[in-house]
C-alpha cells in the first residue's frame, strides 16, 4: 500500500425517512483515517457520528439509506462492493465495538462461544483452534483467568469486563481498522481509564488504525491524533488534536469545550452550547447555601446485604453497604462517588426502601423528619415517598412507553391524592413541564418522541409532581452528552434554589460532582472511605483510593490547559 489514507470518506450522505419528510443524518461528510492513527469523531447526540460509522460498514438499516458518497478502504470503494464481499470486510478488515455491551452480547451464549463464532466465520478455524484463540484474546484484553472466563456468560461479568470481551471479539480477526462507538460512556472513571489505555496499547501492538466516536472531549483529547467535529450531520471542523484543543476555529467546537464541567473550576452555572454560540454570558450564581440548615436526612450505620447462591442449595451473604453514616442538610447536595460495585447506588436505593430485606438483611437507621424509614410499615412508607423521590440513570427505561407524558405526570398525583380533580392535575402537569423547560404540547406525546435530555427532564418533572423535599439522583446525567448534561445540571441547581430541595447526587463523574455537591462521601467495596466538603475531597484528598479516582479522570489534551 502507498502512503495514502487507510480509510477515505468523501461527501458521504445518509438519510432517513421520517413522518415529516427525509432527514439527512450525514450530510456531505469527508475525512481520512491514515494508517496507525486514531481519528475521533465528536459531537452531541444526534449529530450523525454513529450513523457515519454504520454507513462505513453499510449497516444502516431501513428506514435509513446511503444516498451517495465514497468510502474507500485501501482504495476499494466499500459502497460499491457486493454484499458477499462486504461481509468479508466486516470483522476481517474492519471491526466495530458498540457502545452498550449488554445489548451487543447474546445473553444465552458464553462469551467464549461468541468470540469463537466470529473467528470460525472469518478465519475458517476448527473449533479447538477457535477456542484457543478466544482464550488468547481474553488474556490479551486483560480478562482474569481467561481459561475459565471463556465459559462465562455476559451477566457473570462486570460492565468493564463485558466491554473487554467486545474488544476481544473485534480483534479476533486482526482488523486494519477498529471502529469504537462510545466504548467508555457507561463506565466509571477507573474502568474507563483502563479501557482507553488498553485500546491505545492494542492499536500500537497490532499496528492498526482506530475511528473513535465519542461525545466526551476529555476522553478524545487523550486518545486521538486527529479530531472531526460534527453537528446536525455536517462536519464543522477537523484537524490535529493539538489545534482543535488549543485554538478551535469553529464556534461550535469552542462551545463544546466550554460547556464541560471541570475539576479546576467551580462555576455557579454551566454555559450551554447555544448560549456560547450566541455570545450570551453564563447565568449568575444561585442562592448561597446556609451552612447551619437543619439536617433533613441522616443515615446511621446503614448496611445492606444480598443473598448469593453458594453450591447447589446453599447461600452466602454479600455485604454491599457496610455501615454508612452521613447527614444531608436542607437545600444542600451530598455527592456519593465511587467505582462500579462500590455500593453507592445500593446505598441510595436502601435509603429509599427500594431494596427490601427479603433480598438480604438491612441494618442501621435512616432518619427522615424524626422517623426511621427502615422501620415504617408499607402504608407509612407510601406517604413518605411523596417527600423523597428518585431520578434514575436511564430515562429510556424509567418512563412507561405506553403512557403519554401527561399520563406519566398525572398518575403519581392521582395515587397520592394530589389536586382537586383531573383538570387540576392536568394544569399542575402543564406547570411542571414549563418548570423543567418543556412546553405543554409534550402532554400528548410519548417518551419515544423525545431526546434523552428531554426524557430526563420529564423524569424530574414526575418527581416534582409530588412536591418532594429530597431527590436521590442516581447517575442522572451520565447518559447525556455534554451540552444536554449542562442544561440538566443547571436545571437541577435552579430547582434547588427555587424549591429548597436537598439532593443525594450519586455519580462516578467527579467533575460533575464538583459542580453540584456541597459535601462528598467516597465509597469503595461498600465502605465509606472518605467524607468531607467538596473542596477538600477534590483538592486535598486524604485517601489513596480517592487520589486514584481523581487521577483516572480524563483531563482533555495537554494543549487545552
Amino acid at each position: 500500500m502507498d502512503d495514502g489514507p487507510l480509510l477515505r470518506v468523501r461527501e458521504l450522505v445518509t438519510s432517513f425517512r421520517t413522518d415529516s419528510g427525509t432527514l439527512r443524518a450525514v450530510d456531505q461528510v469527508s475525512f481520512d483515517v491514515p494508517p496507525r492513527t486514531t481519528v475521533a469523531v465528536v459531537g452531541e447526540s444526534g449529530c450523525g457520528k454513529s450513523v457515519t460509522a454504520l454507513s462505513i460498514l453499510r449497516l444502516v438499516g431501513s428506514p435509513g439509506r446511503i444516498e451517495s458518497g465514497v468510502v474507500e478502504l485501501e482504495g476499494r470503494d466499500l459502497l460499491q462492493l457486493p454484499e458477499r464481499a462486504m461481509r468479508d470486510v466486516r470483522g476481517n478488515a474492519v471491526s466495530m465495538i458498540f457502545q452498550e455491551p449488554m445489548t451487543s452480547l447474546n445473553p444465552v451464549y458464553s462469551v467464549g462461544w461468541q468470540i469463537m463464532e466470529a473467528v470460525r466465520l472469518h478465519q475458517k478455524r476448527s473449533r479447538r483452534e477457535a477456542r484457543a484463540r478466544a482464550v488468547e484474546l481474553l488474556r490479551l484484553v486483560g480478562i482474569p483467568e481467561p481459561e475459565t472466563s471463556v465459559d462465562a456468560y455476559p451477566h457473570q461479568l462486570s460492565g468493564g469486563q463485558q466491554q473487554r470481551v467486545m474488544i476481544a471479539m473485534a480483534l479476533g480477526c486482526e482488523p486494519k481498522l477498529l471502529i469504537a462507538d462510545e466504548p467508555t460512556t457507561a463506565l466509571d472513571v477507573t474502568i474507563q481509564r483502563q479501557i482507553l489505555e488498553l485500546l491505545a496499547r492494542l492499536k500500537e501492538q497490532h499496528r492498526m488504525s482506530m475511528l473513535f466516536i465519542s461525545h466526551d472531549l476529555g476522553v478524545v483529547g487523550e486518545i486521538a491524533d486527529h479530531v472531526v467535529v460534527m453537528r446536525h450531520g455536517i462536519v464543522r471542523e477537523q484537524g490535529p488534536v493539538d489545534a482543535i484543543f488549543s485554538s478551535p476555529q469553529d464556534a461550535y467546537t469552542k462551545a463544546l469545550l466550554a460547556c464541560r464541567p471541570t475539576l479546576e473550576q467551580h462555576a455557579p452555572r454551566l454555559r450551554v452550547v447555544d448560549d456560547h454560540i450566541a455570545g450570551h454570558a453564563a447565568a449568575v450564581g444561585g442562592k448561597a447555601k446556609d451552612p447551619e440548615a437543619p439536617v433533613i436526612v441522616e443515615a446511621i450505620g446503614l448496611t445492606k446485604s444480598f443473598w448469593i447462591r453458594s453450591g447447589l442449595f446453599g447461600r452466602r451473604e454479600f455485604q454491599a453497604v457496610k455501615g454508612a453514616t452521613f447527614g444531608l442538610r436542607a437545600g444542600h447536595t451530598l455527592g456519593i462517588v465511587g467505582e462500579s460495585g462500590s455500593g453507592k447506588t445500593t446505598l441510595g436505593l436502601t435509603l429509599l426502601r427500594l431494596h427490601e430485606a427479603s433480598g438480604g438483611p438491612v441494618g442501621g437507621r435512616a432518619i427522615f423528619d424524626g422517623r426511621d424509614l427502615l422501620a415504617l410499615s408499607k402504608s407509612e412508607m407510601l406517604a413518605m415517598r411523596k417527600r423523597i423521590q428518585v431520578v434514575f440513570q436511564n430515562p429510556y427505561a424509567s418512563l412507561n412507553p405506553r403512557f403519554t407524558i401527561g399520563q406519566t405526570l398525572v398518575e403519581p398525583m392521582t395515587i397520592h391524592g394530589i389536586g382537586s380533580g383531573a383538570a387540576d392535575r392536568e394544569a399542575r402537569a402543564r406547570a411542571l413541564l414549563d418548570k423543567v423547560g418543556l412546553d405543554e404540547t409534550a402532554m400528548h406525546k410519548y417518551p419515544h418522541e423525545f431526546s434523552g435530555g428531554q426524557r430526563q427532564r420529564v423524569a424530574i418533572a414526575r418527581c416534582l409532581a409530588l412536591a418532594p423535599e429530597v431527590l436521590v439522583l442516581d447517575e442522572a446525567v451520565s447518559a447525556l452528552d455534554v451540552s444536554v448534561q449542562a442544561q440538566v445540571l443547571n436545571l437541577l441547581k435552579d430547582l434547588q434554589d427555587e424549591l429548597g430541595l436537598a439532593y443525594i447526587f450519586i455519580s462516578h463523574d467527579l467533575a460533575v460532582v464538583r459542580f453540584m455537591a456541597d459535601e462528598v462521601i467516597v465509597m469503595k467495596d461498600g465502605d465509606v472511605v472518605e467524607q468531607a466538603d467538596v473542596e477538600q475531597i477534590l483538592e486535598r484528598p486524604q485517601q489513596e483510593y480517592t487520589r486514584r479516582l481523581l487521577s483516572a479522570i480524563p483531563r482533555g489534551h495537554r494543549a487545552a490547559a
